[in-house]
């Protein structure tokens, strides 16, 4: 057993970010400047695409492609159950209905199949959100949107770094949503991005992102900029700020290490537990790359004597943190409540999440940190072997 408890997170930062943005912070310019700017640039070169906005958080690049959309009272909008509750109060905010539909059982991702069938002449749009890092079948998403006349908004928090089809995951021309979140594959603190799918949107997110105005302070406060501005229509406070940026251009640059990094440490997971009959590895799709973002383990009852979430006990006496995702959408109070939807409703996305365990995965796990992972893990499904 450790000596030490296992963090089931930490973000992956040297002294390299520490001093980018000690200079953001001796620039005097902290909001959105420069440096958001060259943030941009920096990533829409990583994913091949032409129109990035960096925003303050990957809800509210959700939000305003939801906005900028059109999406509002009267319409509905079809996503998965099996996500973290943004995906869907987004939905809320704006005064439109979200639909759920259920999951692949293999990977967690949104089944497509389950989508169709939920359509209704009210739908606008649908958001399938790539699980764990593992990308959507996006070519059956992209024939059912054009199909219905739908905008496709993925949502790709858990998904910088991967690939469909050999295609980074963002560049397949319609939105797509990340995040930057302290708990991110990269990370700028609090911070996300959103894909745009031409020059009009990104502009209209851009204004949307800053309460409407027409000119940001970089282009209002310089020596070249003007005081005057007007506002068409309400935004939001949603900017990215330079401080953000200094530490994701830090990030950006080493991305493709702590992508490695993670790839090895899921490769060791699936060699090491591949074999064992109580557990069940990830799926991965042969057409995709997976992120990695999480390593979500899965425990088969039958096997055990126990529930997952005595198995996650387990595994913290022994000093391994860990985490479950997600609780599904249909169970939280007011999603139940509100929308009247029933325990059993989306029978595949509630036995995911009812042997789902996410273990440790981060670049800056050592080799014996993994191996402790692996046998605290094999330890608890032998002791509680049926």
């Amino acid at each position: 057993m450790r000596s030490t408890f296992l963090p089931y997170n930490r973000p992956d930062l040297t002294e390299a970010e520490a001093e980018a943005v000690a200079e953001a912070v001796r620039s005097l310019w902290i909001t959105r400047g420069p440096r958001v700017a060259a943030f941009e640039a920096e990533l829409a070169a990583y994913l091949g695409v032409e129109h990035v906005a960096a925003v303050r958080s990957c809800t509210a690049a959700l939000h305003l492609a939801l906005v900028a959309e059109g999406v509002g009272p009267g319409d509905e909008v079809v996503t998965t159950p099996l996500t973290f509750v943004a995906s869907v109060n987004v939905i809320v905010h704006v005064g439109a209905t979200p639909v759920l539909a259920d999951v692949d059982p293999d990977t967690g991702c949104l089944d497509p199949e389950a989508v169709e069938a939920a359509l209704t002449p009210r739908t606008r749009g649908v958001i399938p959100v790539d699980y764990a890092g593992h990308p959507v079948d996006l070519d059956r998403f992209r024939t059912l949107a054009a199909r219905h006349g739908l905008f496709l908004l993925e949502d790709a928090a858990h998904a910088l770094g991967a690939a469909y089809r050999g295609a980074p995951v963002g560049r397949g021309g319609h939105w797509t949503a990340f995040s930057f979140y302290a708990t991110k594959n990269l990370t700028t603190g609090e911070g996300g991005a959103l894909v745009c799918p031409s020059e009009e949107a990104l502009e209209r997110v851009r204004v949307l992102s800053l309460h409407g105005l027409s000119k940001h302070a970089w282009a209002r406060y310089t020596e070249a900029g003007s005081w005057f501005y007007e506002v068409h229509q309400p935004g939001f406070k949603y900017n990215m700020t330079d401080i953000d940026a200094a530490l994701g251009l830090v990030q950006l640059r080493r991305f493709d290490g702590m992508q490695a990094r993670r790839a090895a440490i899921a490769a060791r997971y699936q060699e090491a537990f591949a074999a064992e009959p109580a557990l069940e590895v990830p799926a991965v799709r042969p057409d995709v790359r997976p992120a990695w973002h999480l390593y979500p383990l899965r425990i088969r009852p039958e096997r055990l004597d126990c529930d997952r979430d005595t198995f996650v006990e387990e595994l913290r006496r022994r000093r391994i943190g860990t985490s479950v995702h997600f609780i599904p959408i249909h169970y939280h109070p007011y999603y139940r409540e509100r929308f009247g939807w029933p325990k059993g409703a989306f029978p595949r996305a509630e036995d995911y999440f009812a042997r789902e365990i996410s273990l440790p995965l981060y670049p800056s796990l050592s080799d014996a940190d993994v191996e402790d992972v692996i046998a605290a893990v094999r330890d608890v499904a032998a002791r509680h072997a049926r």
